[in-house]
């Protein structure tokens, strides 16, 4: 089985560590990071990943303008992408089922088994 890309686009640099280093410890994941939006959206348009994950809150462009950018762009607008965030409650992800506005959304702190459900669900493992 081929491993999935994943780019983690966060500003926090230790979330982004810390995120590649246990989705690659599965060995069924590749992961690159970015720390900024605009960042993130050249890797999307280079690298093509299976799966973004994408924080909502960062202070050079937020995660919607840089999830606007990538649904605007040929190459990349394919590319399922899911929020994660802090500020919505994991309770409040819970009612919704996951999603919010057509994207799907999963609550920090991260319990690493549902992110990588939520994976696998939008990567149609």
């Amino acid at each position: 089985m081929r491993s999935k890309k994943i780019l983690v686009i966060d500003d926090e640099e230790d979330f982004c560590r810390s995120l590649k280093k246990a989705l690659e410890r599965k060995k069924t994941f590749r992961v690159l990071t970015a720390t900024r939006g605009i960042e993130g959206i050249r890797l999307a348009k280079t690298v093509k990943p299976d799966v973004i994950l994408l924080d909502i809150m960062m202070p050079d462009m937020s995660g919607t303008s840089v999830a606007e950018e990538l649904r605007d762009n040929p190459v990349a607008c394919d590319i399922p992408i899911i929020f994660v965030t802090a500020i919505v409650s994991k309770d409040e992800i819970k009612e919704s089922g996951g999603v919010s506005g057509g994207h799907c959304f999963i609550a920090k702190p991260v319990i690493l088994e549902d992110l990588i459900q939520k994976i696998n669900d939008v990567t149609f493992n």
